[in-house]
């Protein structure tokens, strides 16, 4: 009955997903203006830079891997299925011989370098295995423009199943298809410049007023070339000169970026009747993941449409 209620669960929250993360370009509507407080009027606009495509009848595999094999623990990548219902799922043997019974999920997941969401939650009792699959979202390949997997880094989350204490925290794993040797890594930082400095730089992208439940979002994009591992999030949000809510907090690992949504409450937009969103005020705090240590505090980026 856990298990049903867990893979239950799953299947919400993915579809959840899906509905908030989920944009193509033609629906983005760009800027005419990105400026930082001290460079009002001056906003940059970033180069596109187009993704290598791999030829179309290329077929992405990856051996048989063992993943994890310590502590009474065996994570066996046994292949790839790209076309998943949710999206590319890794097939996995976990075998369990710790003496505990243990839940395994996923963290810190990347694929091409752009963090990416994933949907795992596996319980294997002591002296047991299980065949079960990670599932990478398909709405973050679509937003960061993912066509075909060179590689992928994960990182396992494990615990105990009846106290929730961490049995195991693996290091960060990387994974190789078939077509890793000949990829070329290209990333898409088109867009107005809102932040750089810290090794850290800031893209908005446009505003996606149709593409999520809670509301319209601002599509941002993340590169984090420092050697901390970062979190991003939003202060101080206003809309068309009333103070408002936003959803975001976009973990990027260091070497890594990410394509995330900056997402405003439909309700507040209502209490305030705006009815088009013509100028967007907020700063972004920026802090290590690992000691919560604020990096920066961004000065105020103003946004116009």
């Amino acid at each position: 009955m856990k298990r049903t209620l867990s893979v239950i669960l799953a299947i919400i929250l993915a579809m959840s997903l899906l509905a908030c993360s989920s944009y193509s370009d033609e629906d983005i509507k760009e800027p005419s203006n990105v400026a930082t407080g001290s460079n009002a009027g001056e906003g940059q606009k970033q180069e596109q830079v187009e993704e290598t495509e791999v030829p179309e009848e290329t077929e992405v595999t990856i051996n048989e891997t063992v993943l994890v094999d310590e502590a009474g623990i065996k994570v066996t990548a046994k292949s790839l299925e790209v076309d998943g219902i949710f999206g590319p799922e890794i097939k996995l043997l976990i075998e369990n011989n710790s003496g505990k019974d243990l839940t395994f999920q996923c963290r810190n997941a990347s694929v091409n370098g752009y963090m990416v969401e994933t949907m795992m939650s596996v319980d294997v009792v002591n002296g047991k295995k299980a065949n079960d699959s990670l599932t990478f979202m398909k709405s973050d390949f679509e937003a960061c423009g993912i066509e075909k997997i060179a590689d992928m880094e994960i990182a396992f989350h494990i615990f105990d199943m009846a106290e929730w204490e961490t049995y195991l925290d693996t290091a960060s794993i990387q994974i190789k298809t078939s077509i890793a040797d000949n990829f070329e890594y290209t990333y898409d930082d088109s867009g107005d410049l809102a932040y750089e400095g810290n090794g850290i730089k800031i893209i908005i992208k446009g505003l996606a007023e149709n593409e999520s439940i809670f509301g319209p979002s601002i599509v941002t994009y993340i590169e984090n070339t420092g050697d901390k591992d970062i979190t991003v999030q939003t202060r101080d949000v206003s809309i068309n000169g009333f103070m408002a809510s936003a959803i975001f907090s976009c973990d990027v690992l260091a070497g890594k970026r990410a394509v995330d949504t900056i997402t405003f409450m439909e309700s507040d937009l209502e209490e305030n009747e705006i009815t088009a969103i013509e100028d967007i005020e907020l700063s972004f705090h920026i802090f290590d993941s690992d000691d919560w240590k604020t990096i920066v505090d961004t000065e105020i980026v103003k946004i116009s449409f």
